[in-house]
């Protein structure tokens, strides 16, 4: 016998671990400074523990979302949930860096297995009319998330050192785990098969691109060993990914990456700004808390209370910008919001000096917060407004990943502009910051006459995500009008007027 349920709290259960995951993505920036003296390491080493994270986190993207489809998202959910929750407390126990960064990847391989499937279940089991209103949840703890985070890790780093960043985790996971077991519903499976050739291709492809890109400034761009060279590593990277682009158009099969779906203008075009999001909010924090650390002497806490009025304001606007995506036509409500973050980073950037008052930058930061809350909810909505059902979990693959790829890139560009800026800035200066700047857990004691151009070296990094958001407005100004939909709910959700025999989602029995 069927057993009802509703969709909402089966909602909160799915976003309570992804929360948690996205947390992961940006919780690690705060604590850099104390990870990168306690286990004796440089920038660029400790940089990879969270691009490591994002990488295993992206790659398998498409896959995952195929594996909920055939399954159940539910099952994969939860698997990839004991997956995260078990690399948490393996990244806390961590002695050395390589260690650290291996229990990362692994922990980004369980949040793979779970992001498709919460944007799955909201395609499934709430009819267009809601969908909107789902999404503005959906996009308010991502972008919550990836704020909060690291306020969060600014609060554990000081209170009870940087591995409780990571063992903050497990009562959370052990939560989440209860709450979806419970909550949310077996939906209808369907039947795929697992192109391994496009795994393979993508995952070699985008391994080399980002390796190369962040790595290249400790090589100054050139030789890495023999004939290999960084430059030579990029360009095969991109040579193995449009190998994988070909692949998935020659595939008659069932290929990893649906090209199909891309004939949806809207769907096209919210992946591209997706990625976007994710390239720029994933550089956005790093030049700060070195900034807030290292150049103005605040420890974790108080440089992460910097960050306070954005998380705050975001997380408070999102439910009203979610139910406006439903009323209006969400191109402008993206592009305000890509627009307004722009403005407040360059803002931002701008005033980025060490003899700016501290409270100053927080006007800007809650600009920014104004900004977030209009990205993700209005991309969410459109992305996945005309997925058939068959594909739900395909096309959420897709759009998450296209969103981590851009967060890989992020972090790996990032990385790679602040050591050209700290060479062009203090010439000699070491990546590493060495025992004299990272000071007590990494914040303040920085000689005098290195933190004027030290700041510079912060300020001119942040204009990396201030263009991103700007070519994101570009983007969404395409958009073409939302299209009238037809409703696939769940669990006794009415089908929209314009399809009213459309069938209910099916949900199986416990």
């Amino acid at each position: 016998m069927e057993r009802t349920f509703k969709p909402w709290p089966a909602l909160w259960a799915l976003v309570t671990g992804f929360f948690m995951i996205l947390v992961d993505s940006t919780i690690v920036s705060i604590a850099n400074p104390a990870i990168l003296e306690d286990l004796q390491t440089d920038i660029t080493a400790v940089l990879w523990v969270t691009s490591a994270y994002l990488l295993a986190y992206a790659v398998p993207l498409l896959i995952t979302g195929r594996l909920g489809d055939r399954f159940g998202p539910k099952r994969v959910y939860l698997v990839g949930l004991v997956v995260f929750t078990s690399a948490s407390l393996w990244c806390g126990f961590s002695g050395d860096i390589g260690m650290l960064i291996a229990a990362r990847a692994v922990q980004g391989l369980g949040a793979a297995m779970m992001t498709p499937q919460t944007m799955a279940v909201i395609t499934r089991i709430f009819p267009p009319n809601q969908r909107g209103a789902a999404m503005g949840l959906w996009g308010s703890v991502a972008g919550v998330a990836m704020l909060v985070g690291p306020l969060l890790g600014g609060v554990l780093v000081d209170t009870l050192g940087w591995e409780w960043i990571f063992f903050v985790n497990v009562p959370v996971g052990i939560v989440a785990f209860v709450a979806a077991w419970r909550l949310v519903p077996n939906l209808e499976t369907h039947a795929h098969r697992f192109d391994w050739l496009g795994v393979a291709l993508s995952g070699i492809g985008m391994f080399l691109v980002v390796f190369g890109i962040q790595e290249g400034e400790s090589y100054d761009w050139g030789t890495i060993a023999g004939p290999i060279t960084v430059w030579g590593i990029i360009v095969t990277g991109l040579v193995v990914l449009v190998g994988f682009v070909v692949w998935q158009a020659l595939n008659r099969a069932e290929p990893l990456l649906p090209l199909g779906l891309f004939r949806d203008r809207n769907f096209s075009l919210s992946n591209v700004a997706i990625s976007l999001v994710g390239f720029s909010i994933t550089a956005m924090p790093l030049p700060l808390a070195f900034f807030y650390q290292i150049a103005r002497g605040l420890d974790p806490t108080q440089a992460a209370l910097m960050l306070m009025p954005m998380a705050v304001i975001s997380g408070a606007m999102a439910p009203f910008i979610g139910r406006l995506s439903d009323k209006v036509d969400p191109k402008w409500v993206a592009f305000a919001g890509f627009t307004i973050v722009a403005i407040a980073l360059s803002w931002t950037s701008l005033w980025l000096e060490p003899d700016t008052e501290l409270w100053m930058l927080l006007l800007p930061n809650a600009l920014l917060g104004v900004g977030i809350t209009g990205v993700f909810a209005p991309l969410g909505s459109s992305a996945t407004r005309n997925l058939p059902r068959s594909q739900a979990g395909a096309g959420s693959g897709v759009y998450n990943m296209t969103r981590q790829v851009g967060s890989v890139l992020g972090s790996a560009a990032i990385t790679a502009l602040l050591n050209a800026r700290l060479a062009a800035e203090l010439p000699g200066f070491s990546g590493g910051f060495g025992g004299e700047a990272a000071g007590s857990g990494g914040s303040g004691g920085l000689p005098p006459q290195l933190v004027e151009g030290f700041s510079a070296a912060m300020s001119q990094s942040l204009w990396l995500p201030v263009i991103g958001f700007a070519v994101g407005a570009l983007v969404v100004l395409f958009f073409a009008k939302p299209k009238v939909t037809v409703a696939w709910g769940a669990g006794g959700s009415a089908p929209a007027a314009a399809d009213a025999d459309a069938p209910a989602e099916a949900v199986r029995p416990e």
